[in-house]
């Protein structure tokens, strides 16, 4: 194993595949055209037009699989090697041998997703819940489910908005209660499930994904109407109004692509001149925690939080607040007394057997992804650009890397940027179209979508680093 996601970029070879826009790249998410990328009602695989071999295939093994290809996988299909990787570890928590009952699986999906009030990620699971023999009763709501699953909202509610208040005393609630207790490997299957589906959650909430249009709420984003459009327009890319703010936007961004490069350069050649001293690099860390804090995640419109989802958590009012506010401390947790290849990896496969190497296999998949692009450009290394998003989510769950100079983080993500960011990882409910578009708005749609599968990965991890540490703690 290796002792973290820098300086994978030669495993990231495998990655490389045909870029999406060389082959007539189609829209997702918010963008023109996304009505053409949804799943067909009529039972039959959908022919998307301009997917490669490789993608169709993924797409038809799915739908024989689950009888279905969503949105998200419509969505992720932009980049296919990333995709068979997300569906082979998604496929195994649900309905491979396991710890946990089908019902249970779906329910703590449903749970998951409910958190961060993505009805989309609910209402697929309250169908596959039932289609599996799950009770109808416990969709009433939480205090309707079994005691034991109920014991999971307070491990729900901190993974999704504050993980870096786990102890290990929240593990032993659920290990040593004197009713319902969970065994190691269910809570391992559980705290697995739950990091999934928030972090998929950002990503459906980060590319604008909405329901089939089959399903129910089809045609919907979030209540709120974004940016003046109609939701309906927004879902399928309608509107000309869309297409002068692009062209304008495009215009005003003439040239950021350059000046991204540019500085990546510069810092490389200033890492290659003079490394910065292992006092400087902390300093650095905690600079750029302390101006994490300072990017707002709220925009014009409050999310709403809906009663038929908000029914599947307790504390509704409970979300993300930054992990060390003022007159707060919490202790950086520091990757080389902690890490994922060295200690969670071996945890997870022990208690539940191949999901560590599935999930291993998934992260640096989404580190290691690259088509070496940006933009129009070609032959461009961007491990210095993924390894800055990648860290700076974990620097705003309080994870560093020692080895890692935090200065590059503002040399590489602009303010932009850094809002869509912490909004898609720390409160997903609360994206708009309009961050979306500001940030990057020279790139592909594939890219945005990239940054999203990455962002999500990054998200998952810290949250299992902070889960896995305390179940450690309480076995030790």
């Amino acid at each position: 194993m290796l002792t973290s996601y820098q300086g994978r970029d030669a495993a990231g070879e495998r990655a490389k595949s045909v870029h999406p826009g060389e082959r007539g790249e189609e829209p997702a998410g918010w963008s023109r055209g996304w009505a053409e990328r949804r799943a067909c009602s009529n039972g039959s695989v959908p022919q998307v037009s301009g997917l490669d071999g490789q993608t169709q295939s993924i797409f038809e093994d799915a739908f024989a699989s689950l009888g279905r290809v969503d949105n998200v996988s419509m969505v992720m299909g932009f980049h296919p090697q990333y995709l068979e990787s997300f569906l082979r570890t998604q496929h195994y928590l649900l309905q491979m041998d396991g710890p946990l009952s089908l019902p249970c699986r779906h329910y703590i999906g449903i749970m998951a997703a409910a958190r961060h009030q993505c009805s989309y990620l609910v209402n697929l699971h309250v169908n596959d819940f039932l289609q599996v023999g799950g009770d109808s009763k416990w969709l009433k709501g939480l205090e309707s489910a079994p005691r034991k699953l109920q014991a999971l909202g307070e491990l729900n509610k901190l993974l999704a908005h504050r993980p870096w208040l786990l102890t290990k005393e929240h593990m032993e609630s659920l290990l040593k209660a004197e009713e319902n207790s969970w065994s190691l490997a269910e809570v391992i299957h559980a705290v697995v499930l739950l990091t999934h589906y928030h972090s998929l959650a950002s990503f459906t909430f980060g590319c604008g994904v909405s329901p089939e249009l089959h399903g129910d709420g089809g045609h919907t984003f979030r209540a709120p109407s974004l940016s003046g459009y109609c939701v309906c327009d927004i879902a399928n890319g309608n509107g000309v109004t869309d297409d002068l703010l692009a062209n304008q936007l495009a215009m005003e961004t003439s040239g950021e692509v350059e000046v991204l490069m540019e500085r990546m350069k510069q810092l490389q050649e200033g890492r290659d001149e003079e490394e910065a001293s292992q006092e400087e690099m902390a300093t650095r860390f905690e600079r750029e925690k302390t101006e994490s804090m300072l990017v707002t995640t709220t925009e014009d419109e409050e999310s709403l939080t809906s009663s038929d989802v908000s029914r599947h958590f307790e504390d509704p009012s409970y979300g993300y607040k930054d992990f060390s506010r003022r007159g707060e401390h919490v202790p950086t947790f520091r990757v080389q007394d902690y890490s994922w290849e060295d200690h969670g990896y071996s945890l997870v496969n022990r208690l539940y057997p191949d999901v560590g190497q599935l999930l291993d296999e998934k992260f640096q998949m989404a580190y290691n992804l690259t088509y070496n692009t940006m933009a129009t450009h070609q032959g461009v290394d961007t491990t210095m650009l993924r390894r800055a998003i990648w860290n700076y989510i974990h620097c705003m769950f309080g994870i560093r890397y020692d080895d890692y100079d935090y200065g590059e983080i503002n040399e590489l993500l602009d303010r932009n940027f850094k809002v869509y960011i912490k909004t898609i990882v720390c409160s997903p409910e609360k994206t708009t179209k309009r961050m979306y578009e500001s940030f990057w708005r020279q790139f592909q749609h594939s890219e945005k979508v990239h940054v999203n599968l990455l962002m999500m990965e990054a998200r998952m991890q810290a949250e299992l680093l902070y889960a896995l540490r305390a179940i450690t703690r309480y076995m030790t």
